[in-house]
């Protein structure tokens, strides 16, 4: 048992190690640089994990269960629990620095990142329009789609005008990118953007001959 309490123990160090240097460095971060950053041997990363691959996976796997745990306590807090609780944590910027390598890599890894928070987002959205926090929309999958790959785009585009930037102050990441976001985007959420329905309307009677798509109000259903 202490044993088995041990490699456990290991295994979680090497894993968060890994996801840290992933983050800092990129993907292509050797398993030594890895092992020297959880303080053990090299060996030690292929006894717990057989290879690279597989330890990409599981920081991915965990990468995305506290994500998720951060939304979940973020919809959970009040505005003003929320707001209180900035500058971001350190936490949170490994989390968002990850993300970004991540979508920046691209090939099959990167799109099924994207594709496991399109899933997840889309149980946020789900949850929160159950609890009066959001509007309902005309098709929920679409519109959390696009406010990911917009969230994610606008972290990239950040990024690449910030090449110098160095990325292991991950706590200093996160708030310089919240000081960047925070504001237009509950802005936008909050208040919109056009003054009239007039261009949604015209697109909803453009599709109407084609899809026929829901009219009136986001989330309304309409029976003809």
């Amino acid at each position: 048992m202490s044993t088995a309490r041990e490699d456990l123990t290991g295994r979680a160090r090497l894993r968060d190690a890994a996801i840290e240097c992933f983050a800092a460095h990129g993907f292509d971060e050797s398993l030594r640089a890895i092992a020297a950053r959880a303080e053990v041997s090299a060996g030690l990363v292929r006894h717990h994990f057989g290879s690279k691959e597989a330890l990409r996976a599981e920081c991915d796997v965990t990468v995305l269960a506290r994500y998720r745990a951060l939304k979940n306590e973020s919809l959970k807090a009040s505005p003003r629990q929320l707001f209180a609780q900035f500058p971001s944590s350190r936490e949170g910027g490994i989390l968002l620095v990850y993300i970004l390598r991540s979508v920046r890599e691209g090939g099959e890894a990167g799109r099924d990142f994207i594709e496991h928070m399109v899933v997840e987002a889309l149980e946020f959205s789900r949850d929160a329009v159950e609890r009066g926090i959001i509007i309902p929309s005309r098709d929920e999958e679409a519109r959390v789609r696009f406010l990911v790959q917009q969230s994610i785009g606008a972290m990239v585009v950040s990024f690449a005008m910030r090449p110098g930037t160095p990325l292991e102050d991950f706590g200093a990441v996160m708030e310089r990118y919240y000081a960047e976001a925070v504001l237009p985007t509950l802005e936008l959420y909050t208040e919109g953007l056009f003054t009239s329905r007039e261009y949604l309307d015209e697109y909803l009677a453009f599709l109407a001959g084609t899809k026929n798509p829901p009219a009136g109000l986001a989330g309304e259903t309409v029976t003809r």
